[in-house]
């Protein structure tokens, strides 16, 4: 065996075992509920309703098609086996570490320093986040093919003549262009962060493969270099316009309003220095790093000034070391997606940001010492220890890391022990809590969190609930009385208090507040369909509908909406109400749009049968909800569902009171 084969083979068996923990993981409530574990299209596996899904939806913020589909595939093969999820991470982290090794042996020729970066790449702290967290398949995934396309550009580029580089821009020369450019537009898919690899692209054309450099002056040589990566540029700009209108309308994109250019900019630039700082020394890691009050003006100038010498230094050793400018170029611009400019969300920085970046310093770094080594004339036998002893250090802290990852309950209370005022981390763990029925812990996190953070609807919704579920709805009122007085504009505390005094039997109360949520945000389906809910337990049934057809106008895929309505439809005691075809045609929808596997939705199905009058109908789908609610271990509802079926066998629909349901 070759020394390149049996170093890739070395590198990919450590890389596996290194991260063979994570099999006995979990889901975390942090994200993998929307991607995975409560998400019923893609829990449903390859369909193609989920095909049309993911390649048509902005769920979640965002438009990345190939990732969804790489966690249906898992839930095809694997079901919601959460070790094999993680381990499906944890081979592409694999591959990816063995192409970057390959990647850079193509491009460098130097064997050592190839092994040096790739091994840093695979077992470097920084990236356990990337890998043990099942929400970011989209970081391994997209990585993947942004280093398949750079193999299939260094082909491309290596394959270039002396004569076609001196001619006019000819890309067709070769089929690897066209491979780069699929593999480029699949990462893209995966997740937009990799925009900047065309920029990067360019980079590796000024080092190792010298295409910058010509008869022509410098100028016309950049000129056709970039405008050989036309279709590469056409692509990037493509998918910002379509990820950012997916994050605006996931209401991820915040305002300049709420964060002035000034404040992005010092978190920016102090966000650079910090990953510099955890990619030297990594640790107090965490998955959350909520954005600071403030920004020191010191601070700031202290990072810009560090920032721009390192510039300055490696622009001034261009000619001997093109490698060390490459590198932090590739670094800095691989950055500018997530480094917070265009913010999205409220995070200040995240771990997983740095997997695809830091593959460019790595590379500075590592040659840079190895040509310090070289001119020192150091022994091999003191640089090959100390290469020993880094990737060791990183082994055993990339272990340490990944222990924090074993369960939520770990992941956030590390967090906040390692992050001053995290109140992100706070409400999580409150989240865990109550999970796991300790709600007394749950309450003291979310009231820490709303301490710290006292405008998130979500701990105040949080913490209400528990209160009312307690019966201390006197507290869980004030608490929401307290809320309006600092977001009196936020239509989700009004639908949320609605809801609360709904269950205090307060309808008319509660109606206000829907009211008022519907004028402060007029596109939001919640508040008709939640008054449509109201009207029927003031048993105004005929009223309701209106409410719950305008729902559906401003959502017409949610099935939560399509399914109630359905269910009123095909079951409402009032003849006036019903109407067995509209019913149908809802419950089919929603049923499609859940992948045909959810109990609730064929439940419904089997009531707008019923009402049909196509009992053998109903009693199939009614037969299968029962199926799914008995293999579910469903025991609240095994009985329901039973009784229905009966009626169905005995040719009578099923009618109920809307005004007696909770």
């Amino acid at each position: 065996m070759s020394r390149p084969r049996f170093i890739g083979l070395l590198l990919a068996l450590i890389t596996l075992l290194v991260y063979l923990p994570v099999a006995s993981h979990g889901f975390s409530i942090f994200d993998d509920d929307d991607y995975v574990s409560q998400n019923h299209i893609v829990r449903n596996g390859l369909t193609w309703t989920g095909v049309k899904w993911a390649f048509t939806s902005w769920y979640a913020g965002n438009w990345h098609p190939v990732t969804w589909l790489s966690h249906m595939l898992d839930c095809e093969l694997f079901g919601l086996n959460a070790g094999a999820h993680h381990l499906v991470n944890v081979l592409f982290h694999t591959a990816n570490a063995v192409l970057l090794f390959l990647l850079l042996l193509r491009l460098t020729g130097k064997l050592w320093p190839t092994a040096f970066v790739a091994a840093l790449f695979a077992w470097h702290p920084l990236h356990v986040e990337s890998v043990a967290w099942i929400s970011e398949r989209k970081d391994v995934l997209s990585t993947f093919f942004a280093l398949l396309t750079l193999l299939a550009y260094t082909s491309y580029a290596q394959q270039m003549t002396s004569a076609q580089v001196r001619s006019r821009f000819t890309f067709h020369v070769s089929r690897f262009y066209w491979l780069a450019l699929a593999f480029f537009a699949l990462g893209l898919m995966s997740k937009p962060m990799l925009v900047t690899l065309p920029f990067v692209m360019l980079l590796l054309d000024y080092w190792p493969l010298q295409r910058a450099h010509g008869e022509r002056p410098a100028v016309a040589n950049w000129s056709r270099l970039v405008l050989e990566k036309w279709p590469f540029f056409v692509l990037a700009a493509a998918s910002c316009v379509i990820t950012y209108p997916a994050q605006k309308e996931g209401e991820l994109v915040v305002s300049l309003e709420e964060m002035p250019l000034e404040y992005r900019l010092g978190n920016a630039l102090l966000a650079y220095n910090l990953y510099l700082l955890k990619t030297f020394w990594p640790l107090h890691l965490a998955i959350l790093y909520p954005l600071p009050k403030t920004i020191p003006l010191p601070a700031v100038f202290i990072a810009a000034a560090v920032l721009i010498a390192i510039s300055v230094a490696v622009w001034l050793g261009r000619k001997r070391g093109p490698y060390a400018l490459v590198g932090w170029l590739w670094f800095l611009g691989a950055l500018v997606p997530v480094i917070g400019l265009v913010q999205v969300g409220h995070a200040a920085m995240a771990d997983r940001y740095t997997y695809f970046p830091s593959i460019g310093f790595f590379i500075a770094v590592t040659f840079g010492l190895r040509d310090l080594a070289n001119r020192f004339r150091f022994p091999s036998l003191v640089t090959t220890t100390a290469a020993v002893l880094i990737l060791g250090g990183c082994v055993v802290l990339a272990e340490n890391q990944l222990h924090c990852w074993r369960d939520d309950e770990s992941l956030f209370s590390h967090a906040i022990s390692v992050v001053r005022d995290n109140e992100p981390a706070h409400l999580c763990l409150g989240l865990v809590y109550e999970a796991n029925g300790r709600n007394t812990a749950a309450m003291a996190e979310y009231r820490t969190a709303l301490r710290l953070n006292p405008d998130r609807v979500k701990t105040y919704h949080s913490l209400t609930r528990l209160l009312a579920d307690a019966g201390r709805t006197n507290e869980a009122l004030a608490e929401f009385q307290e809320a309006l007085q600092i977001n009196p504009q936020n239509a989700l505390l009004h639908d949320n208090l609605g809801t609360l005094l709904v269950q205090l039997g307060r309808l008319d109360e509660a109606t206000k507040h829907y009211a008022e949520a519907a004028r402060l945000d007029s596109a939001d389906w919640r508040p008709p369909y939640l008054m449509g809910k109201v009207r029927l337990k003031q048993g105004r049934d005929v009223e309701a509908i209106p409410y719950f057809q305008r729902a559906i106008q401003m959502d017409p895929d949610n099935p939560q909406v399509l399914i109630y309505m359905a269910q009123v439809l095909a079951s409402d005691e009032n003849p006036k109400v019903r109407d067995g075809l509209a019913a149908l045609d809802l419950a089919t929808k929603a049923n499609a749009l859940t992948g045909g596997g959810q109990p609730a939705m064929l439940d419904v199905l089997a009531m707008a049968c019923a009402e049909l009058g196509r009992f053998d109908d109903a009693q199939k789908s009614a037969q299968a909800a029962l199926d799914l609610v008995i293999a579910s271990r469903l025991t609240n509802e095994e009985a329901v569902v039973q009784q229905r079926l009966q009626l169905y066998q005995n040719h009578q629909p099923f009618r109920q009171s809307f005004a007696q349901t909770p």
